[in-house]
């Protein structure tokens, strides 16, 4: 993650490691800051955080392997279990697509 954001990882509260940074602001009005990219070591799986919906990356996660997913997070049981080059391609795509927007 550090290798496709560029930048040094960070803690984001109590249990999220972020790598870069961006700033969103809503339709509503509110604004602030979030990381590009990050992952959270939790008690039952990794959980990755892609930033976007998932949505727009279906061919590259087609390729990845067994993973289960929320809107804009992967949970991952072992990292055997993907393909971390996919991975890596999953994570740069996401970064440029924040960073097109």
């Amino acid at each position: 993650m550090e290798e496709q954001s560029g930048s040094k990882p960070k803690m984001w509260g109590d249990s999220m490691v972020g790598f870069g940074d961006y700033r969103y602001k809503y339709a509503s009005g509110r604004e602030g800051d979030w990381f590009l990219v990050g992952f959270s070591p939790r008690k039952q799986n990794l959980t990755l955080y892609i930033m976007g919906y998932l949505e727009f990356y279906t061919d590259i996660l087609r390729g990845l392997g067994k993973f289960k997913h929320g809107k804009g997070c992967l949970y991952i049981k072992k990292l055997e279990d993907i393909d971390l080059d996919v991975l890596k391609t999953l994570i740069s795509t996401s970064i440029k697509r924040l960073k097109d927007q």
